[in-house]
């Protein structure tokens, strides 16, 4: 017996093993606030103390009136590599990765456009002198109805003024067509990921619980000459995806593979 666990920790501690052994499916009801408070000799108070414990980590849900449930989730698989894979060039990315998926569900996005001062992410990364402006374009994108993740992408507005890329709707042909036409085709990528935090206008866009973190993926696109054209920032919540990157090796190695 935990004589010296906190009782909210112990309600915490069992419901969590409960949870991870599969004795509570996801989906399922946990016991209610009362029965719980019988069980542990426990006031309400601290019985929500356990409860609240198991929301902040992202394991259960509130569903008032009705009470709490194991928290059902169906993960993304969130490939960076596929950028430059796309096999339906009429497909956006997002849609097209969701469909490889095969399993139904349904994507859609909301999608803004606006001229903005840059930051020090972008300017940085875009090389950008200190007058010049950006065109962004920000998609929340949902899968049935739900947020999913965020994609914020920046480019000089100077490039794209005149362009279906200032059009505040999905562009069939991809954006990164746009900007192939326009004379900056983008062969490579470099890619950062950042874990933390959210940061609130995040927890607003994409509905975060309490506690979620996010990986923050920022993309930089280079034409042939080596010229950054492009940064996208993508905000991939932790309990929505699985992010997989596939790598590649030559065989036989190279000479000075071999040596190392």
């Amino acid at each position: 017996m935990r004589t010296n666990t906190p009782i909210y920790q112990r309600v915490a501690d069992d419901l969590r093993a409960q949870i991870a052994d599969g004795t509570r499916p996801p989906g399922s009801q946990l016991p209610t606030e009362a029965e719980l408070q019988e069980k542990y000799g426990a006031t309400r108070y601290t019985v929500r103390q356990g409860l609240a414990a198991l929301v902040n980590e992202g394991l259960i849900v509130s569903r008032r009136p009705l009470g709490h449930f194991v928290r059902e989730i169906h993960p993304m698989i969130y490939r960076p590599q596929q950028e430059f894979r796309q096999k339906a060039p009429d497909l956006d990315l997002f849609t097209q990765l969701l469909a490889d998926e095969g399993n139904g569900r349904q994507p859609s996005q909301d999608i803004g456009v606006a001229i903005v001062k840059p930051t020090d992410v972008t300017a940085d990364r875009l090389k950008l002198t200190e007058d010049e402006l950006l065109a962004a374009r920000h998609r929340t994108r949902y899968i049935d109805g739900e947020p999913y993740n965020i994609n914020d992408s920046y480019v000089r507005l100077s490039l794209v003024k005149d362009s279906e890329y200032m059009s505040p709707v999905d562009v069939a042909r991809g954006t990164n067509q746009v900007l192939a036409d326009l004379g900056k085709p983008l062969v490579r990528a470099l890619d950062e990921m950042y874990v933390r935090m959210p940061r609130p206008e995040e927890v607003t866009r994409l509905k975060l619980g309490p506690g979620t973190p996010v990986a923050e993926h920022i993309v930089t696109t280079y034409t042939f000459e080596d010229e950054p054209v492009q940064v996208t920032i993508n905000i991939v919540p932790g309990d929505r995806h699985v992010i997989i990157f596939e790598r590649t090796r030559e065989w036989p190695p190279t000479e000075q593979e071999a040596a190392s």
